[in-house]
């Protein structure tokens, strides 16, 4: 039972680094100032309250002190796929071997005709060896 549950928990910790190895996402900040306003990963960060006061007066025209900076964190996407064309002679040749000696593990054996399964000895009147003194050794 626990093995059942290693295997499982095994396969699925290998599902997910395999999922998240070729995930690609962006981390958004949104900084006013030196201070961290914002995080967002899957949506756009949330500005500040004093930058949408600048949005509003155009009028002003100086240098906003809110920065927006983007990280991309990228997946793995140079996946390769080998067939068995790819492989050299010799691969080739224990692959055949290996899945050839595998699959005949399973096969059914047809069930043996034993022609003295049910044959009864007769029964020992006198023990022969003992009379003659005769013993293996």
């Amino acid at each position: 039972m626990l093995k059942q549950w290693i295997y499982k928990l095994g396969s699925v910790a290998m599902a997910l680094t395999l999922l998240f190895s070729t995930i690609s996402f962006t981390v958004e900040k949104h900084f006013c100032g030196d201070t961290l306003i914002d995080v967002a990963i899957f949506s756009p960060a949330e500005k500040c309250a004093m930058e949408a006061s600048e949005m509003e007066q155009q009028e002003v025209i100086k240098k906003s002190c809110c920065k927006d900076t983007l990280d991309l964190i990228e997946g793995q996407d140079l996946l390769t796929k080998n067939t068995f064309d790819d492989l050299d002679f010799q691969q080739e040749l224990f692959l055949i071997a290996y899945l050839d000696s595998y699959r005949n593990l399973f096969q059914v054996v047809p069930k043996q005709h034993i022609p003295h399964k049910h044959y009864i000895p007769p029964n020992l009147v006198l023990d022969i060896q003992v009379l003659d003194q005769v013993f293996i050794i």
